[in-house]
């Protein structure tokens, strides 16, 4: 199974958060699935870690690629496709970073890990 990881399912899975649900962490821990990280929530990460919204236990450019490796994610750039992807969707969701996430889902055909409901309201699969 292919698996994009929202922002904040990424970041509880590499800091132990009690939060994510025992399904996400399975799934994740699962060597048999596909886990993909976008590159738009690098941007999310870094852009909460500028405005004092989130600190992470290492620096950045030495944390994140450490835990993508130590992990076996892949990282999904940006593709004029998914950006092309968002002109057609709804605005249930209003926040870019989770918007991208949905339209990269879609065009990838992804199943999405989110605790996050509001993507429901899209055609896509969100696993929690």
């Amino acid at each position: 199974m292919k698996l994009l990881l929202d922002t904040h399912t990424f970041l509880w899975f590499i800091m132990g958060n009690p939060h994510l649900s025992a399904t996400a962490r399975t799934l994740i821990e699962d060597q048999a699935n596909e886990k993909v990280l976008s590159v738009a929530s690098l941007w999310e990460i870094a852009i909460k870690i500028s405005i004092g919204k989130l600190a992470l236990s290492g620096s950045f450019d030495t944390l994140i690629p450490q835990q993508l490796n130590l992990n076996g994610f892949e990282l999904l750039g940006l593709e004029v496709r998914h950006a092309a992807a968002l002109i057609a969707l709804p605005f249930h969701h209003r926040d870019p970073f989770d918007r991208l996430l949905i339209a990269q889902s879609i065009v990838e055909q992804m199943q999405i890990v989110s605790h996050d409901s509001i993507f429901d309201a899209y055609q896509v699969t969100r696993l929690w």
